[in-house]
């Protein structure tokens, strides 16, 4: 008789020990998410906009501390992606339908449905390709980060006194858009290669004191900007690149000798 192969599962113990710091700010951010979906179905959408907006904040930073205090953990890792599909997946669906797709009816929880499976692959891929891939760039759009620009778009309008809720047609354009650069293979930079620890500590004062400042002048617009050009920089690279290697393939087919033919 066949024996049966026994299946090794590595339990859970006592003794396991959960980086503390980095897990309080991914429950913080979950917190955040969680929240947004309250407010979103109680039509506080602005409120529900910048709660998400913190969480992505909270996420960057509980990443950075992990790495900068060598506090990665696999428990780390997963309940960062739960926290991140709830935080970034199912509370920015609820709230692009509440606030601009419902009125398109089924067309419109498909396409937030679409959005959430979407970004769920895109952190399952992210989980399976972590060491594949250089720490230098993300293979796809961030949840996070198409997330924050959905919410900074809220926001935009509402300070711009575009009225999105009118034109459901555009946010379903943009809810697409987010949903496939999530699982597209466009390249996007993830700044882990910054040292914070080598930097100049005035540089990294500055650059900070800078960029809160240009955020405090016209929060609404500047976060949905930068937000804006960090999502459009991929494909735009990808074109330029696609460019460079037409050219330069072209101009080694140009160099090459020619090699002569009896007439």
């Amino acid at each position: 008789m066949r024996k049966k192969r026994r299946i090794r599962v590595k339990r859970w113990s006592e003794g396991t020990k959960i980086p503390l710091l980095p897990n309080i700010l991914t429950s913080a951010s979950l917190f955040g998410g969680f929240y947004s979906i309250i407010c979103s179905m109680n039509g506080k959408f602005e409120v529900a906009a910048i709660a998400i907006i913190l969480s992505g904040i909270l996420d960057a930073i509980d990443g950075r501390i992990a790495r900068l205090t060598k506090k990665t953990s696999h428990f780390g890792l997963e309940y960062d992606s739960l926290s991140d599909l709830v935080a970034f997946g199912v509370a920015p669906s609820i709230l692009i339908f509440k606030y601009s797709l419902q009125p398109l009816g089924r067309l419109g929880w498909i396409v937030t449905f679409i959005y959430l499976i979407c970004g769920a692959l895109r952190l399952a891929r992210f989980n399976v390709e972590i060491r594949s891939f250089k720490s230098t760039e993300f293979n796809g759009l961030p949840i996070p980060v198409s997330a924050t620009f959905l919410c900074s778009m809220v926001l935009f309008s509402k300070g711009i006194g575009l009225r999105l809720e009118e034109r459901p047609l555009l946010v379903f354009f943009l809810a697409l858009s987010m949903s496939y650069l999530m699982v597209s293979n466009v390249k996007y930079p993830s700044f882990k290669e910054i040292n914070i620890k080598k930097a100049r500590a005035f540089h990294v004062f500055l650059y900070i004191i800078l960029f809160l400042i240009l955020i405090a002048y016209r929060p609404r617009i500047m976060i949905f900007s930068i937000v804006f050009l960090y999502v459009v920089s991929g494909p735009f690279n990808l074109i330029i690149l696609k460019r460079g290697r037409a050219s330069d393939k072209k101009r080694k087919i140009d160099t090459e000798p020619q090699t002569p033919t009896n007439s």
